[in-house]
């Protein structure tokens, strides 16, 4: 878990960037201010506290030399101001012991919501999820009590940004939307125009017109959000990345790449520099796409950003791999596989802790249902105490009815919690195993063949121009053809095979007590289905794919060690053409696992061009 000072100071200070109110005079005030003027000097403060941080800071030395002279509701305000600054600064638990005194004690509700927002996000940036989201939940419950609109605003923003790193997209936009129609005009109509085409973006959707942007980039600009105007244009970049538009992309990059540095918020600047070299790679600048990969991990390393970490060590590994700098490629991918497994841990982190508030939320609407009806039941007790016993049947059946409610009710709540374990497993397109746990089940498996001195092969399969796929028939049709492949591979496939969805078009299948030679005859039969199968829905939609295939007979039962043999395969194969299998062999196996495959070679020497033997 990311704990580090770096990433708290650069997170909160983009989002405090965000949810400052900027529309202040931003005159200075007098060296020391007399004890009428203590309000004004307040709301100078929080005014300034993100556009001039130096002047905040001196401002809050000021009051904090009046802390004698201030009034109850004034001093609360000031520990708000001296929690915010804690926050800002990365102090976590400084912050948090101010900001929860805030809410615990002052009398201001408002107050207390605008204190609430910041420290949801200094519990999000801490990585405490669960209590973020309860006191997203009890600030959304007392939303529409508030009276003031810049603390509404904050907390629904808040929420579109925490649901939307939770994966919930559909109630990010749908508090990003209420923003936009509360706020009609102004900073908070830029910021939920904002929030609302990220959400829509990390949902998956890539028809977003440039013309959506550029009306949410415009009002930005003209109220001064320099940075949201540079989010926007971020997400415009990838989504033509993901588009097939590399040179539109590039050119946007380029245009407001120097204000971007300018900004000084090192996320933001990272995923510009990432872009940007997807962009070069893309067009075929390996130099300009390994220099810009290279300054951005650098960046994301120094500041503990993973997303763009996981994504530079990729494109580095990929850039390598190309030069031939085998050794060099194996020490990104290494990175590479860590960062990628540390982002899809705090992913998961933030999604389950979501469900867990949730299912928490829906127990107590549960159980407080069932106390008024147990409330109900002892009132009807006493009054069926006073009756016949042809109504105290009565009561005896309504009791059989509260119990059998209580069980039916318990019942839905267990199998709701065993649905969200089952679909924390599984791809939700294709049902099979999520990358995650594939390699859960595949390293068991390896320890349980390992244990009884049984050879396992392991093969990745990846589907041949698949972009193209989605470009020409559209994303239906690609969605279709992955379901397609898995029913093919299925078919295919033993009760103790591990079958897995690794990312995107690639597909991972562990086989136990299975040979290489046994392996290679499996994978060329699922190869040869996919090409010749045809299909009602889509027939004219070609599918092909590329196979590489490791043995533990060559590279021992280390799942990490055979993951980087097969890609190293199976990129083989898609540089010699697709639409083949190529297994890898390790020269260096000792004389007598050479000795017990030499019939394998000799098999794989006569096996039709499709079929290669990596070295």
């Amino acid at each position: 878990m990311q704990t580090t000072g770096s990433r708290r100071r650069n997170f909160l200070a983009g989002a405090f960037l965000l949810f400052t109110v900027l529309n202040g005079s931003g005159a200075a005030v007098a060296a020391r201010a007399p004890l009428s003027n203590v309000p004004q000097l307040l709301d100078q403060a929080e005014s300034l506290r993100a556009r001039d941080n130096a002047r905040f800071v001196e401002l809050l030395q000021e009051l904090e030399s009046h802390v004698t002279e201030l009034s109850d509701k004034q001093k609360w305000r000031l520990h708000y101001l001296q929690g915010w600054q804690a926050a800002y600064n990365g102090q976590e638990e400084k912050a948090r012991t101010l900001l929860e005194s805030v809410l615990k004690q002052a009398s201001d509700s408002d107050l207390k919501i605008r204190a609430t927002s910041v420290l949801i996000h200094v519990l999000g940036v801490g990585h405490h999820y669960e209590e973020a989201f309860e006191y997203l939940d009890k600030a959304l419950d007392d939303l529409p009590q508030a009276s003031d609109k810049e603390a509404r605003a904050r907390i629904l923003g808040e929420a579109s940004q925490l649901l939307s790193e939770a994966g919930q997209y559909d109630l990010a936009a749908g508090y990003a939307e209420q923003i936009i129609a509360e706020y009609p005009t102004g900073r908070h109509n830029c910021l939920g125009h904002m929030y609302e085409l990220h959400a829509r973006i990390r949902a998956g959707q890539t028809k977003i017109a440039n013309e959506t942007f550029q009306q949410s980039i415009t009002p930005c600009l003209a109220v001064g959000e320099k940075l949201a105007a540079d989010i926007l244009r971020k997400d415009m970049a990838a989504l033509a990345l993901q588009q097939g538009k590399s040179d539109e992309a590039l050119s946007l990059l380029q245009a407001n790449y120097e204000e971007v540095r300018t900004l000084n918020y090192s996320e933001l600047t990272a995923d510009f520099n990432i872009l940007l070299a997807q962009a070069y790679w893309k067009k075929g600048e390996t130099s300009l796409a390994q220099k810009y990969a290279t300054v951005a991990v650098d960046a994301a390393s120094k500041s503990d950003l993973i997303e763009p970490l996981v994504k530079g060590y990729q494109l580095l590994y990929q850039i390598e791999r190309q030069y031939g700098n085998l050794r060099e490629a194996l020490a990104y991918h290494e990175k590479y596989v860590t960062a990628d497994k540390e982002h899809l841990d705090d992913t998961r982190e933030k999604a389950l802790a979501y469900q867990i508030i949730k299912q928490q939320i829906e127990a107590k609407k549960v159980e407080l249902g069932e106390l008024n009806k147990q409330n109900q039941i002892l009132q009807l007790q006493q009054a069926l105490d006073h009756k016949a016993v042809e109504t105290s049947r009565l009561y005896i059946a309504l009791l059989l009815t509260v119990l059998a409610s209580i069980a039916f009710w318990l019942y839905r709540l267990k199998r709701s919690q065993l649905r969200f374990m089952r679909l924390a497993r599984r791809d939700g397109l294709t049902g099979i195993f999520n990358r995650q746990h594939f390699v859960e089940e595949a390293e068991q498996a390896l320890r349980y063949v390992a244990k009884s001195q049984r050879g396992a092969s392991l093969i990745l399969i990846d589907l041949d121009h698949f972009k193209n796929i989605n470009d020409t028939y559209g994303h239906i049709a690609g969605d279709h053809a992955l379901r397609r492949a898995v029913l093919i591979c299925q078919q295919h496939l033993h009760s103790s095979d591990v079958f897995g969805r690794i990312g995107g078009e690639e597909f991972g299948i562990l086989l136990p007590e299975c040979t290489l030679i046994q392996a290679l005859e499996r994978a060329e039969r699922i190869r040869m289905a996919m090409q010749a199968q045809p299909d009602a829905e889509t027939e004219h939609v070609p599918l092909t794919a590329s196979f590489g295939i490791a043995s533990t007979a060559h590279y021992g039962y280390d799942l990490r060690r055979l993951l980087i043999a097969a890609d190293s395969a199976l990129y083989r194969a898609k540089r010699d053409g697709r639409n083949r299998v190529v297994v890898s062999m390790d020269n260096q196996a000792s004389s007598s696992a050479a000795s017990d495959t030499r019939a394998q070679r000799d098999k794989l020497n006569d096996a039709p061009p499709y079929m290669d033997a990596s070295e």
